[in-house]
């Protein structure tokens, strides 16, 4: 069975950091692209970010951009989620995905930005 474990989150002031990470099991790890989405109370998941199967290339949605750095550890099935310039509008639920498969996401992690 597939399983993703995010866990990194918490309470940050605006203009804050945090970083994710993901712990991937059931599969092999390498052979995916993964993804971040996020879910904020009340509203529909949102895409954050993907990144390649090797490499290193990633992309981003337009509200993260220049803040949020994607990467990976191949060898230890990790995926990371580096969150730097919190603002409120980044409060959500935060998980990660093989591929761009939301109902692939097992537990996520809750991302509290205020002050």
């Amino acid at each position: 069975d597939v399983q993703l474990q995010a866990s990194g989150g918490g309470l940050v002031q605006p203009g804050g950091s945090l970083r994710l990470s993901c712990v991937a099991s059931g599969f092999t790890f390498s052979n995916y692209t993964m993804s971040w989405f996020r879910q904020a109370s009340g509203e529909g998941p949102e895409w954050v970010s993907s990144i390649a199967r090797v490499g290193g290339t990633a992309a981003y949605a337009d509200s993260v951009k220049g803040r949020f750095t994607t990467s990976r550890d191949n060898a230890e099935n990790t995926l990371y989620l580096q969150m730097n310039s919190l603002k409120p509008e980044d409060t959500a639920v935060y998980y990660c995905t093989r591929q761009s498969d939301f109902r692939s996401r097992g537990q996520g992690t809750l991302v509290t930005v205020s002050s």
